[in-house]
Formats: structure tokens, C-alpha cells, sequence
């Protein structure tokens, strides 16, 4: 079904941006500040212009979910079942790499070293966070989180993701070396942002949470 997708103003305030788009999943902003959305039904990226107007950017990219742009706008999106799709401005595809396929969704960040981070839930008890390298090699940068979902960087390039697990979900700050050091705890966190203020935000299923930045 469609769903809508909401544009939440600085106060709270939520308006409906666009509504036409199949099980919407994954949204990313590119560098002339356009927005990204991907469809995990239909394996399409889709653009949506400021008044909500949707046209398609490209197809048969499997069950797309994570998006994340990089420096020089490319667009890498994360398909479900573990291959890691490059996208040129044009959206072109070509698969740039492949991480075990995933229960859920993937989630994607571009790091200050260029390199793509990704996590997405698998069947295991553990799982891993990605480190994929802008020439494709990928490796494990920590490997004993539960359901590990969003995941972002700060101004100073601190990584931080968001461990799911049920009834103990958490947002942890990756150091340069040594195990993630827990920041933020608190139910069915799944989603983490930085605004351009540098303030953080951290969503539920249900709700949006901003903590202003100290």
C-alpha cells in the first residue's frame, strides 16, 4: 500500500509531503538538497521534489531499502537480499559490493574516510557492522551487536548506531578503536539523524525525539 511520508517542521509540526509511493523505506538527501526515497515493494528509487511531486530515478534494484549519498553524489542503495548497488547521477546502477542478506532492512552512511557503513538484522544472535571501502572490499568494523539499524555520523565524524534489540534498544558512539560505548537508551529506538544545528535525533516506531545538542 502507499504511505505517506511526512515533512516535520523545526517546532514538531507534521505536514504530509507525499503519499503515492509503495512501502516507502529508506529516504536520503542529496548534495542540491533533493530527496531520495526508496521502495523496498518495488525495488525503485524514487526523487520527491519540495512540493511532493514524485517522478522515478531508477528500477530493478531487488528489495531496495538503505540509501546513502556520498561526497561526489553517488547514491549507494542496500537490496535486502545483500548486494550493495552503486548509482551514478543518471541512476545507473552496478553492484559495488555484498554483505549476508538481511531479515529486515539495510542501513547505510557514508563515513569522513569515504568509506560505506552498513548494518542490517540477520537470523543470527549477533551481527555485524560494515565497513565497505570505495573500492568495494568489505570488512567487519564491530561484530556483536543485536539488530544493529541507523545509523549516522556527527560534524566531527563520530559514527553512531542504533541497537534494537527487544525491550533493551540503545544508541551507541563507535570510537576510532574499542568496543561501542552506550549514549542513549530507551524503547524500540530504530532511527538516528543529526540535524545541520547538530542536534540529535533518534526515532521510535512511533515517535520522533530531538536532544539538543551540548
Amino acid at each position: 500500500m502507499p504511505v505517506s511520508i511526512f515533512r516535520v517542521r523545526p517546532n514538531g509540526t507534521r505536514e504530509t509531503l507525499s503519499s503515492g509511493i509503495v512501502n516507502p523505506t529508506s529516504m536520503a538527501i542529496d548534495l542540491d538538497g533533493r530527496l531520495y526515497v526508496s521502495s523496498r515493494f518495488e525495488g525503485t528509487i524514487y526523487r520527491v521534489d519540495a512540493d511532493g511531486s514524485v517522478a522515478t530515478f531508477a528500477t530493478d534494484l531487488g528489495v531496495a531499502c538503505g540509501l546513502a549519498f556520498a561526497a561526489d553524489g553517488t547514491l549507494f542503495v542496500g537490496d535486502r537480499s545483500g548486494t550493495i548497488f552503486r548509482l551514478d547521477r543518471d541512476g545507473h546502477a552496478e553492484t559495488f559490493a555484498s554483505v549476508p542478506a538481511s531479515v529486515a532492512a539495510f542501513h547505510l552512511a557514508v563515513g569522513p574516510d569515504d568509506a560505506l557503513y552498513v548494518t542490517g538484522p540477520t537470523l543470527s544472535s549477533y551481527d555485524s557492522l560494515y565497513r565497505v571501502t570505495p573500492n568495494g572490499e568489505v570488512t567487519a568494523r564491530y561484530e556483536r551487536f543485536g539488530r544493529p539499524q541507523g545509523l549516522t555520523f556527527d560534524s566531527r565524524g563520530m559514527l553512531f548506531v542504533v541497537e534494537a534489540l527487544a525491550g533493551s534498544s540503545g544508541l551507541y558512539r563507535i570510537p576510532t578503536e574499542g568496543d561501542p560505548e552506550l549514549v542513549l537508551s530507551g524503547p524500540g529506538l530504530v532511527g538516528v539523524a543529526f540535524d545541520a544545528h547538530g542536534n540529535l535525533v533518534v526515532t521510535s516506531n512511533e515517535t520522533a525525539y530531538r536532544l539538543p545538542k551540548t
